[in-house]
């Protein structure tokens, strides 16, 4: 049996250039001037500098207007150049759909780098300072092959001794492997080619004049590694006979130490982010002045070249198919070249009417630069200010800076959920961290708090909230438990 159904379906796509206007929004001020950039490169209609003259483009359209409603019915290939047919959602053109058409959510890839040697390079230059035969140094130069960005050897010398016989066709064994290891922990930086912090920190100390602070700290690492990376201080001075105050030397000598030896070398090629601020917030006269970025709204106009290919092929008398192929091809680089421009333009508003808003909504904390009067902030409240969507507002907020008086924050910082204090108002989870924040740099460090008496000092000030909240917070704020907080 055959059914015949009629269904109303309500759906909402999004065309190519709205998405692309999504992805102009959603780029910080570096990314953004790439993008134009690319766009300049790939669309030859489209102008960097400011144009003196009006927009030539909207001249030439009202012409074309003009010209089709005297030519209509003349000539059939007049008719087969109409803007509205080959421009038509129907019919979107290939330039569009190539060079615009891309998901909103695609990252920017291109990320500058610092040129220099790398570390490995750095260490295998220094192996020709160290004695040793034909299979000691391809054994040397496996193991800094092997070496991490940290400076660490990360892998068990059997798994070394096993790799060394399949792929470099060289058969040894342990003692063989860890003899050249001890002469690669040679290199600087010093701590490098050590199998484990302890090791690290040691191969440090043993470099250093002995002094009796440095003897101390190498017995103590030596000795008492595990109850020291536990802070079991009086266990330390018990086993040790040794006072507070010689605990206290050999401590600041061990926290010199490097514990990551790879990070010091300054040559080490990695990656550096540039952070431009999108937006500067100053105060002037006690109140808020917001400015873009000049780099935001960079001059862009027509290419007047183009527009004369227009206005010549308008004056044309006779319009040949390849005339009509290379005037359809100029007008679709010129929609493309005045959309971007708008593009643009509608993007430096969205911006300033974002952030304005957000810079309203904590006007008390942009004018102190004191967090604990962070309001309770969502999204939601911000796009429903300026009457835009939630994803607008995330879009600005995720990736963009603003430079304050109190330096550059990233906008999505200023968000926050609220609670209820005990006056039952709404504070910002933010200002509670920050009082968190204090009160563990007041506590006595000799006595750390822990989770439970946090929570208590926080509740005596107003703000009740659960042990594990305080955990979970001071886990966000990266602050260690009370037992690694503590110091003698």
């Amino acid at each position: 049996m055959l059914k015949q159904q009629l269904n109303l379906k309500l759906s909402q796509k999004l065309s190519p250039q709205q998405i692309q206007l999504m992805k102009l929004i959603q780029l910080p001020t570096q990314a953004f001037e790439q993008r134009i950039k690319q766009e300049l490169e790939e669309n030859p209609a489209l102008e960097d500098g400011k144009l003196e003259a009006r927009d030539e483009f909207e001249e030439y359209e009202d012409d074309y207007k003009e010209r089709d409603r005297e030519d209509e019915g003349t000539e059939s290939i007049e008719a087969e150049i109409d803007v509205d047919e080959y421009l038509s959602d129907d019919e979107v053109p290939n330039y569009r759909l190539q060079a615009n058409n891309y998901s909103p959510d695609d990252d920017e890839k291109s990320v500058p780098y610092a040129a220099g040697t790398s570390f490995t390079q750095y260490l295998t230059t220094q192996l020709s300072t160290l004695r040793f035969d034909e299979t000691e140094e391809q054994i040397a130069a496996f193991l800094v092959g092997s070496v991490d960005e940290s400076g660490y050897l990360r892998r068990e010398l059997q798994d070394i001794v096993d790799d060394l016989a399949f792929t470099q066709n060289i058969y040894t064994d342990e003692d063989a492997v860890e003899k050249v290891l001890k002469k690669v922990q040679e290199l600087d930086p010093a701590g490098v080619g050590a199998r484990s912090l302890q090791e690290c920190l040691l191969i440090q100390l043993r470099r250093k004049e002995p002094t009796k602070a440095v003897e101390l700290a190498e017995d103590i690492l030596d000795r008492s590694f595990d109850q020291f990376s536990k802070k079991h201080y009086t266990k330390i001075i018990s086993r040790h006979d040794i006072s507070e105050d010689e605990l206290r030397e050999a401590i600041d000598v061990i926290e010199h130490l490097n514990p990551k030896p790879g990070g010091s070398y300054s040559g080490n090629t990695r990656m550096i982010e540039h952070v431009i601020p999108d937006f500067t917030i100053k105060i002037v006269d006690g109140d808020l002045e917001l400015s873009l970025n000049g780099r935001n709204a960079p001059q862009m106009h027509v290419s007047r070249d183009y527009s004369d290919m227009l206005k010549g092929y308008k004056e044309s008398k006779e319009k040949t198919k390849a005339q009509k192929d290379a005037v359809m091809f100029i007008k679709q680089k010129l929609d493309a070249a005045k959309w971007f421009i708008e593009a643009i333009q509608q993007r430096q508003q969205t911006l300033m009417v974002t952030m304005s808003a957000i810079m309203n909504y904590q006007k008390e904390y942009f004018l102190t630069g004191d967090e604990r009067n962070l309001r309770p902030m969502i999204l939601k409240d911000i796009a429903d200010e300026i009457e835009m969507d939630v994803s607008t507002v995330s879009r600005v907020a995720n990736s963009k800076y603003v430079d304050t008086p109190y330096g550059t924050k990233l906008i999505k910082e200023f968000f926050s959920e609220s609670m209820k204090n005990d006056q039952g108002e709404d504070v910002s989870t933010r200002e509670i961290k920050k009082i968190l924040e204090i009160s563990i740099e007041e506590e006595d460090k000799r006595k750390p708090l822990t989770d439970e008496k946090l929570a208590k000092v926080l509740k005596d000030k107003g703000y009740p909230i659960a042990r594990r909240t305080v955990a979970k917070y001071r886990e966000q704020l990266d602050i260690p438990v009370a037992r690694l907080r503590k110091e003698i």
